[in-house]
């Protein structure tokens, strides 16, 4: 530990938690649009297609879910691969700026698959493949099936996957639309937005970004939401602009000067996230929001359930079942804590699922 980093102010685990939960627009709701929202957050994690409108569910004052389904259906938000090699729903801005921002993570990915793509050459695989989703939009089982015309002997799920590592490809509407379905189909991000995609930028200007919507953070903590690393010198360039704290276990933190950070005793009413939320996923010490004693209690297997949060935590689980919203809390809650609870749970009935007839029940947690 440095001696400037032992002599930084020391935030403890609430005012983490609560200087978080205020960035990410848990606090209290705003009156953001949609899209405003999605891009303060840099982007909302995808991989189903309802996580993102839950999500804004518990973070907008009067949302709804049809606004997030227009700016997609009109190719301002797009969903494509990004942070994590994960699945996001970003604005086109971000989407043809961040995606090239983690193409090295793509490209490690792609080393997993380099015995099934033993003898292919890769620019002429990405040349290919953007001909092909550019005449029209095409599954992975599509993509699979035409590149393996060109590499009989390569292995068809590595050639689909280093299209995908490759190039920039977003997923095509109606997926992704509220109340809509439609398979998987993909094209390129250039192609989808009628125009180019911008060069990869210095992580300068997404390090303050990300700061600001999940700051204050180490190193260690971006490069976990970004699923890259070497981004210390970003932070060290910066680190003349930005203030610095401490954990309570001595790593240093960064953030913006003027963010907002909150009295740890602020009160954080209850929100329902979806799976996959960001909060829960975009810092290498989830202790800010995970206690330990919950620690891998919202996940089985490879399976993420919706998180409950209660006093700005995760305090259990969620399911919406044909006739009722199923709430299953880690321990026992409070009379008033159920009061807020049901409240909360009711207020999110009612803008993603208006007309419909819920009860909501308290169940226990087995797992």
């Amino acid at each position: 530990m440095t001696k400037t980093t032992s002599t930084a102010p020391v935030l403890g685990v609430r005012a983490l938690n609560r200087a978080t939960l205020d960035r990410q627009l848990l606090l209290r709701r705003t009156a953001l649009t949609a899209e405003r929202a999605v891009e303060h957050l840099v982007g909302l994690q995808a991989q189903n297609v309802k996580p993102p409108y839950y999500a804004l569910a518990a973070r907008l004052d009067g949302f709804d879910p049809e606004e997030l389904s227009a700016s997609m259906a009109e190719r301002r938000v797009v969903r494509i691969v990004t942070m994590r090699s994960t699945i996001h729903t970003h604005t086109a801005d971000d989407c043809l700026t961040l995606r090239p921002l983690v193409q090295p993570a793509r490209d490690r990915e792609l080393t997993v698959f380099r015995k099934g793509l033993a003898g292919v050459d890769l620019d002429r695989l990405a040349r290919l493949a953007r001909d092909l989703v550019e005449a029209e939009p095409r599954t992975m089982k599509q993509l699979r099936e035409a590149l393996a015309v060109e590499w009989p002997d390569a292995d068809p799920q590595s050639l689909a996957v280093a299209a995908r590592c490759t190039l920039p490809l977003v997923q095509v509407t109606p997926r992704g639309l509220w109340g809509q379905s439609g398979q998987v189909a993909l094209t390129t991000a250039e192609h989808w937005l009628g125009r180019p995609a911008e060069p990869a930028p210095a992580p300068d200007a997404t390090v303050l970004r990300y700061l600001a919507a999940f700051g204050p953070a180490s190193v260690k903590d971006m490069q976990a939401w970004a699923g890259l690393t070497r981004l210390r010198d970003a932070f060290e360039r910066l680190r003349p602009s930005l203030v610095t704290f401490r954990d309570g276990k001595g790593v240093e933190l960064f953030d913006l000067p003027d963010a907002p950070r909150p009295d740890p005793d602020t009160p954080a009413p209850p929100r329902f996230l979806p799976e996959f939320d960001n909060l829960l996923l975009s810092h290498a010490d989830r202790t800010r929001v995970v206690p330990p004693e919950h620690w891998g209690r919202n996940w089985q297997g490879n399976q993420a359930h919706r998180a409950l949060l209660v006093d700005g935590f995760l305090a259990g689980v969620w399911t919406l079942e044909s006739d009722a919203l199923v709430v299953e809390p880690f321990a026992r809650l409070t009379k008033e804590q159920r009061t807020e609870v049901t409240e909360e749970g009711q207020r999110m009935l009612k803008v993603m699922h208006p007309g419909s007839s819920y009860d909501i029940r308290f169940g226990t947690v087995l797992r």
